[in-house]
Parts: structure tokens; sequence; C-alpha cells
């Protein structure tokens, strides 16, 4: 028996939001963001993530969560409104940033949801019309119980596609199983050159400061444009537009041996305050080129920011996704048994490729110029974000501590 929404419902491509709802979704992602950057923080080496991705994939969790689950969840991931407000701002959300890919736009930005869920498994009517509505999410039914790896290749085939196969193998080996009952999985692919190009010529190996005060030589980049700078206390931030100036990526730049303090002491809310602060300037910019990709298995992490229900088969309450509540009589019941997370970003001097996937795992228990440019040179760890203009999304975010 395949899986179908009770209705046979469409996704909603006009939803009715109140007139703060994009706004206040967008600001608390961005807060979770920072939150799970955090977390994530105290590991080695270079960091990238996809925020949105995240948010996004949890929040079709979400929507099946009840109970206390449903609070931690709420808590954890910053979201400032309720069920049924959430999750049509979660499609205007994503409707606005798929309206960015235009074709004389320099800009490519594709967002897909997917959903895939067990033969047969009695998921609630009303559930999967929420997903089908607010996240387009096509319900594949596959066999876990069977078949599991044959599902877990068919997902990782999907997220290959939708991001121009960046992201490959997103669920490993043994992830999923014969109690794996539903992948909620999102995916994103970003490609942009930028407004104002690096001269592949001017790029030459230059000297890159690592935190211990050793250095590496990278090919770094040259360029001298009017841009929007900042100098505060403790750091110099840049913002470089793509395409049309509907997308950017900011660079924060702390002083020499600030890295740390500047970064812990990193949030939404001096993020805002930072960008407030960005004005036109002539800046003969030096950066590196660079490539990385990163893997989480987020489940622990998650817990430990303050969601632990969720990952409990003693009290995971996922009632809205099938009925049943954990530790309600020692039935079956569902729990999130893994998030998992893939990243890749490409830097060069014609502009970005970028591609995350989220994959939650649902199992049972059972302006003027100035006289001289001012000078930025990237020759030292920092930290970088690529935000959508019109909505303010944080889309990606990471460090960069040896290129």
């Amino acid at each position: 028996m395949g899986l179908v929404s009770s209705s046979g419902a469409e996704r909603d491509t006009a939803p009715a939001l109140g007139p703060q709802d994009l706004r206040t979704l967008a600001g608390g992602n961005n807060a979770f963001a920072f939150d799970l950057y955090g977390a994530l923080a105290g590991s080695e080496g270079n960091l990238f993530f996809s925020p949105h991705s995240i948010s996004t994939a949890l929040a079709m969790a979400y929507a099946g969560a009840r109970g206390e689950t449903e609070r931690q969840m709420a808590d954890t991931l910053r979201f400032g409104l309720p069920q049924e407000r959430l999750h049509p701002a979660v499609n205007a959300l994503d409707l606005s940033l798929s309206a960015r890919s235009e074709d004389d736009s320099g800009l490519r930005l594709n967002v897909a949801n997917s959903v895939w869920g067990q033969e047969g498994y009695g998921f609630l009517p009303d559930f999967l019309d929420t997903l089908a509505l607010n996240y387009g999410g096509e319900i594949r039914p596959v066999d876990f119980r069977q078949d599991s790896e044959g599902a877990r290749v068919r997902i990782n085939d999907w997220v290959a596609e939708e991001t121009e196969g960046k992201i490959k193998d997103l669920i490993p080996p043994g992830a999923i199983g014969g109690l794996t009952r539903m992948v909620l999985a999102n995916a994103i692919y970003f490609k942009a050159a930028w407004q104002y190009s690096f001269d592949e010529g001017a790029t030459a190996d230059r000297p890159f400061r690592l935190l211990d005060g050793s250095q590496r030589d990278a090919p770094m980049m040259r360029q001298q444009e009017d841009l929007r700078y900042a100098r505060g206390d403790g750091y110099q931030a840049v913002q470089l537009p793509y395409g049309r100036g509907d997308a950017s990526m900011t660079i924060l730049l702390p002083d020499s041996g600030g890295f740390r303090e500047f970064e812990d002491s990193l949030s939404a809310n001096s993020l805002e305050e930072i960008l407030d602060g960005l004005d036109r300037r002539l800046v003969r910019l030096t950066m590196p080129k660079f490539k990385m990709e990163s893997a989480f298995s987020l489940s622990g992490t998650l817990a430990a920011m303050g969601m632990p229900d969720a990952f409990d088969g003693a009290v995971a309450d996922f009632s809205g996704m099938d009925g049943q509540r954990c530790g309600a009589g020692g039935g079956i019941c569902l729990l999130i048994s893994d998030v998992l997370h893939k990243a890749f970003v490409s830097v060069d001097e014609n502009g970005t490729e970028a591609a995350a996937a989220t994959a939650v795992v649902v199992g049972i228990t059972s302006m003027p110029e100035e006289p001289e440019p001012i000078e930025m040179d990237i020759d030292r760890p920092f930290i970088f974000l690529i935000r959508d203009h019109t909505t303010g999304a944080i889309l990606f975010l990471g460090r960069v501590l040896e290129p």
C-alpha cells in the first residue's frame, strides 16, 4: 500500500501568513544557526553547514511532535510560531528562496524536500497533509523492513540529483534498518557568480596565518571594488554580492589573536548589528580560494542543546505522526534515531557553489569612493555566511581555519 495524504493534497503555492510570520521564522532560524554553530565550534578544523536545511528537515518532524517533545524542539530550534502558522511560514520561505533562481540573475538556488515512509505504516492523514501542503515533499513508499539498503540507495540518489552530485552518500550504511519507519530529507543547492569577479591572473600563493601562529601558503585572490564594509571592535566585515545582489557572502575577519573571543561572542543579534554597520567603501580585498566538505551526525548535539526527548524511546512523543506515544503503555512508538547532515562549498574567482542535505531518520523503539582604498587582507582564520537578502535567511554558515 502506498503512502498518500488523506485528501491527495498538493503544495500550497500561496500560503496565508500573518504580517510578521516570515520575519519571525527567519529570525528564529538564524538564532538557531548560531546556537548550532556554537555547539559545533569546539571541534577541530574548518566548519561548514546549512542551518536552513537542518531547520527545514526538523520542521517536518516537528509537525508530528506533541507534548514535552514538541516544547523541547520548539525551544531548541527557536520556532517562535505555533504549529498552524509555522509550517505555512516555512512553505513561504522556501517558495521565496526558490524564486531567486532566475535565468538572468546569475544565481541558482534549489530547495527540495522529500518524505520516505514505510509501506503500509499507519501515518495519520493530518500529518501527511501537513507535509504535502507545506513542504511539497512527495511521499515515496519504501520497504525499510525488508530492503533497508535499497531504500538507503534511493534516498541517497535523490539527494545527489537535487544537489548536482555534490552531496553523495548522505545516509551511510547501517544508519537505517528494519526499525526505520520514515526518513524526512531536505536538499539545498546554491551556485552564483560574484557581482564583481576576481581576476584569475591576480591569484597567487601567499601566506595564510593559522591559529597556532604558523603559516601555510594558499591561493589568494585579489580585487579592488566598491563594497559594503565595516570595521568594528575586534573585527572587519565585508559583503560580497552575487549576481544582481539578491544574495551575498559576508566575511567576518577577527583581528589577529582575537578569533576565539570573537567567535564565542557571535550571535544572530550581533550579526544584525554588524550588517547594519556596513557602508560603501572602496576595498582592496585579498582572500583565499577554498573548498571544503563536512558531515555530521547531529542527534547527540541536538539532544545536548535541549531536545533530548525526541531521541529517547522511553519518552519521545511523535503521536502527531501515527497516534502512538512512547512511554504510554509500552507499545510501538516513533522517535528520531538520527539527524544526518552533509555540506559542500567551493569558492573561487568566479563565484560560489554550495550544497547541503539533511536527513531526519524516524524509527521505532522497538557608496562615495574613498581617496585611498581600505586594505582587507584575509590571511588568517575567518567566519563566513551566505544570506538571502529578501528574507534575511542564513543559508550557509562556516569558518575557515585553514584553507
